[in-house]
């Protein structure tokens, strides 16, 4: 697990992009539960941490896709999926887990 933020730099409802080992995540604050998937959406490659959080689905920035921030998958299709990384809230840090 890598330290990647503090609690404090996100307020609920919404996310950022941050750079672990190389990668660009998409890092999200759903009402103080933290989740992390990749910052890429596969349609055209907007950024996801750019984009609007509306519960817990993201909408990318440049074309609409939805995504669903706990799982990964896209709202219209079950089969279009982003990775999503293990988070853990260790007092008021964020750790993610590359693989």
């Amino acid at each position: 697990m890598k330290k990647v933020a503090s609690k404090s730099e996100l307020n609920p409802g919404n996310g950022k992009v941050i750079i672990v080992e190389g990668r660009p995540i998409a890092l999200f604050n759903l009402g103080g539960e933290f989740v992390a998937l990749d910052n890429r959406c596969p349609h055209r490659g907007g950024s996801l941490g750019e984009g609007e959080i509306k519960d817990d689905i993201v909408i990318c920035p440049w074309h609409g896709w939805e995504f669903n921030c706990n799982t990964g998958k896209a709202v219209e299709n079950d089969d279009v999926i982003v990775k999503t990384y293990p988070v853990e809230n260790r007092d008021d840090e964020i750790f993610i887990k590359i693989d």
